[in-house]
């Protein structure tokens, strides 16, 4: 059911004068970037912010999926549980971003929002149920209508 509805959400913002920027994983992460990256004659890509699984810098595998049209590699190894730590590449995730759209994850995509919110970033949570994202801060605006996705976006490209 998640992967439908990231689909969907991709295929939308890539309607939208927008690049996709994700971790570049598996799972929600590839749903939303297979939608966006299906999408013919948009104008923004798909960039992933790539974490290193070692010192040389190679990301785990499974990294960068397929979708990925701009892969960016770090030496950033910490994620999921860890990803409020300096040596996580979810800063740079936030920080690149002009508004954060949170999906249905674990540790790692509560800890991002964790950091939108403590940077300053528009955040709005794209799930059924805020339990979809374990840990989810009160604040954090949740919409389960693309539509209101999509109004949020606008919004946010119009402030900027």
């Amino acid at each position: 059911p998640h992967a439908a509805r990231a689909v969907a959400l991709g295929a939308a913002l890539a309607g939208l004068p927008v690049h996709l920027l994700t971790g570049g994983g598996r799972g929600v992460m590839e749903a939303v970037s297979r939608g966006f990256a299906s999408v013919p004659d948009r104008v923004g890509r798909v960039i992933a912010i790539l974490p290193a699984a070692d010192k040389g810098g190679r990301p785990p595998e499974g990294y960068p999926n397929a979708w990925i049209e701009i892969p960016v590699q770090t030496h950033l190894s910490l994620r999921g549980a860890q990803g409020a730590d300096p040596m996580s590449r979810n800063h740079i995730n936030v920080l690149t971003s002009d508004l954060v759209l949170a999906l249905p994850g674990g540790a790692g995509t509560s800890s991002e929002v964790r950091l939108a919110l403590e940077y300053g970033k528009p955040v709005l949570a794209y799930l059924e149920d805020r339990e979809e994202i374990p840990g989810l801060p009160a604040g954090v605006q949740v919409a389960s209508r693309l539509q209101d996705v999509v109004d949020f976006v606008r919004v946010g490209l119009a402030s900027r």
